[in-house]
């Protein structure tokens, strides 16, 4: 084979927009763009990311701001208008870009649904910029949800509680009578649904299957004339999506979807964390005739590329080789490759697209990269996908899981 080994690559997580394309988008497809970045760009990115929500949103601050803040500042509120319309407005939150809808309005809910492709007994999480929102929408909440919300929110914890009747469309709970909630950790979030005055269910803003956005060029490349708009708030953070959880009276937490707070800071809140059986069921994200699921991510393959992808799982020299033979096999049948790949590994691969992951020991990195470089290997064209696995504990119980769904729980045990 003489096929040269490629550089290895960083997905990229620069958001450079193609402004002659946003002109051409709001023509040709009416999907409005609003670019707030200059919200979270004067001080640095890093420090406002917990700006409360107050500092962005009141009317008297225009006046004292520079020409890119009032213009950010108009934009969040035109988008805000938008979900108060009952349209569907992508946003950043620190987790991934959500596909946001007025959540009382079946219509507004439905045209998610539409948008996204998703099935519909697929619940959606309900964002909120305040905890009075969490009166109007729930019947109860118990001292282990108080506990988990004084501790976690603003931040990716999702919480299934009793939905109070009438509260929001029975779109968004699926039929089921409890309501997934959670509060963004994210200034323009906040704002935005502070100012829409409205609860926001919000699934990721990505057509049904693909990998999440952690982008505004992602929810373009997915959702451009399928949606009222788009609010560009840069990268994310966390890079995979919230955990959520179910509290019981007795104390024990149980985690329905791992996520950007892991097993280990919940158990330092909770009398006990268990696991939702349907996680450790083989198999089981694919299961169209399986029950109702009780919160989003726990039915159906998601975050799938194009090509075909595996998880490889073992001691590191044993997915090495491996991974190697693999790969070789399938360049000799003709297929375009790529691997991802921890950085203490990934430079001993061939392949046409190899990306790294981050070291293996910073999970964080790895969440952070992990969708941007399932997009970059469809925009690769690759045709075969190999993965290495991680620890499945800490954060690496999510990145996991998100691997295993987008490989269709493809996982390969060596060594």
């Amino acid at each position: 084979m003489t096929r040269e080994h490629e550089k290895v690559q960083q997905p990229s997580f620069e958001d450079k927009p193609d402004n002659a394309a946003v002109e051409r988008a709001k023509v040709e497809h009416n999907t409005a763009f609003w670019d707030v970045r200059a919200l979270l760009h004067e001080q640095g990115e890093a420090e406002n990311i917990n700006v409360h929500v107050q500092e962005i949103s009141p009317v008297s601050d225009v006046k004292k701001a520079s020409a890119a803040r009032e213009a950010a500042l108009a934009d969040l509120q035109a988008a805000a208008a938008c979900l108060r319309q009952g349209k569907t407005v992508a946003f950043p939150t620190e987790t991934v870009y959500g596909l946001g809808a007025d959540a009382r309005s079946t219509e507004a809910v439905e045209a998610v649904f539409a948008a996204k492709g998703r099935p519909s007994d697929n619940p959606l999480i309900v964002h909120i910029a305040h905890r009075d929102q969490l009166h109007e929408l729930v019947t109860e909440v118990n001292a282990a949800a108080e506990a988990l919300m004084a501790a976690f929110w603003p931040g990716p914890l999702t919480l299934v509680l009793p939905v109070r009747p009438g509260a929001v469309s029975p779109r968004v709970t699926a039929g089921l009578d409890t309501v997934a909630v959670r509060m963004p950790d994210h200034p323009v979030a906040l704002s935005l649904i502070a100012a829409a005055a409205c609860p926001v269910a919000a699934p990721s803003a990505n057509r049904s299957g693909r990998p999440s956005p952690t982008l505004a060029a992602h929810v373009r490349e997915d959702l451009d004339g399928r949606i009222g708009g788009i609010v560009d708030g840069g990268p994310t953070g966390v890079g995979v999506e919230s955990t959520v959880v179910q509290a019981g009276d007795d104390g024990t937490v149980t985690i329905l979807r791992p996520g950007g707070i892991t097993a280990e800071q919940l158990s330092a809140v909770a009398a006990r964390v268990a696991t939702d059986p349907a996680l450790l069921a083989e198999g089981s994200g694919g299961d169209s005739n399986s029950p109702a699921p009780r919160s989003p991510g726990m039915k159906y393959t998601h975050y799938a590329p194009a090509g075909s992808l595996c998880v490889v799982e073992g001691p590191p020299a044993a997915v090495a080789a491996w991974t190697r033979a693999a790969l070789a096999e399938a360049a000799q049948r003709g297929e375009r490759t790529a691997v991802l790949a921890f950085a203490e590994h990934a430079e001993q691969y061939r392949a046409n697209a190899v990306f790294s992951l981050g070291d293996a020991s910073e999970l964080q990195e790895a969440a952070r990269r992990l969708y941007a470089a399932l997009r970059s290997c469809d925009e690769q064209g690759a045709t075969y996908i190999v993965a290495e696995a991680c620890s499945r504990e800490g954060l690496g119980a999510a990145v996991m899981n998100r691997l295993l769904k987008a490989a269709g729980n493809q996982l390969i045990q060596v060594g």
